[in-house]
């Protein structure tokens, strides 16, 4: 536990909510005049016993139990960095789910501006494959010149993606449908997901190649796969992904196109 970063992420929020907000008041007789919520006003609100958030903010609480911290977290207005800095601090490991709901389905409109200033094909997907932003590059791959809402629905259901993604049964679906099934095992209650895994086990197609397929997850980032571009004719294209960190789930897709016969792999950096 790194007990300084703890006490001083949990006290400058703490020192940021005001009791009267939650119908307190900090008591007059009190010594000290630190702003915002009193150690003990937590305890209080979270309904926890006298001297729990104490321990956790004092570092005293070795193993804190994921609900306090969540409690903590929502009471104390936490963004999705602070939750995370707060499982880090405490635990030395990421917390197992975003603190907000809706964390991964929307970015800034900062985000749109570097997708837009990206010259190679890109765009930003939520957690369940729809797109979120994308670049007039990357629909530019497509034959009608239109990106798709769901970026997975589409590689694995739409007829038209079976022409642009070459090998689509030898090269795309063995890493693809891997990445659907840890998805909807990680979110079982995303209704978005679940209508995609329920359509794809009625596929004649694509449909056993998912019950039959692997369960490991493979990630994209750093592979390449054929791909007939729209525009510039086949190729290879290389998938690069990023998370954007105030939007956890998200990803940041940039997909790198070589037309032509295979190259040597692109060379890594440093």
């Amino acid at each position: 536990m790194d007990k300084g970063a703890l006490r001083t992420l949990l006290r400058s929020r703490r020192a940021l909510i005001s009791p009267e907000d939650h119908g307190l008041v900090r008591p007059s007789r009190q010594g000290r005049r630190a702003p915002g919520l009193a150690q003990s006003q937590i305890d209080l609100l979270l309904h926890r016993t006298q001297g729990t958030y104490n321990r956790l903010e004092t570092g005293a609480y070795p193993h804190p139990p994921e609900d306090l911290l969540r409690d903590v977290a929502v009471l104390l207005a936490f963004t999705e960095q602070e939750w995370t800095a707060l499982w880090r601090y405490a635990l030395h490991r990421d917390p197992p789910y975003p603190l907000h709901p809706e964390t991964g389905t929307e970015v800034t409109r900062a985000w749109q501006e570097v997708v837009d200033g990206l010259s190679h094909m890109a765009y930003i997907n939520d957690h369940s494959w729809r797109v979120i932003a994308h670049n007039r590059a990357f629909a530019e791959m497509f034959p009608r010149g239109e990106a798709p809402r769901n970026t997975m629905r589409w590689m694995v259901l739409d007829p038209e993606a079976r022409e642009v993604l070459l090998e689509w049964r030898e090269l795309w679906m063995p890493m693809v449908l891997p990445q659907l099934r840890a998805a909807v095992a990680a979110v079982p209650q995303d209704a978005t997901l679940a209508a995609l895994e329920r359509d794809v086990l009625a596929d004649p197609v694509v449909g056993p190649l998912y019950e039959a397929g692997a369960t490991t997850r493979v990630h994209p980032d750093g592979d390449e796969r054929p791909l007939l571009h729209a525009r510039l004719g086949p190729g290879w294209v290389t998938m690069c992904s990023a998370e954007p960190r105030s939007s956890r789930r998200a990803s940041l897709m940039v997909l790198v196109f070589r037309p032509g016969e295979r190259h040597a792999p692109l060379p890594r950096a440093g």
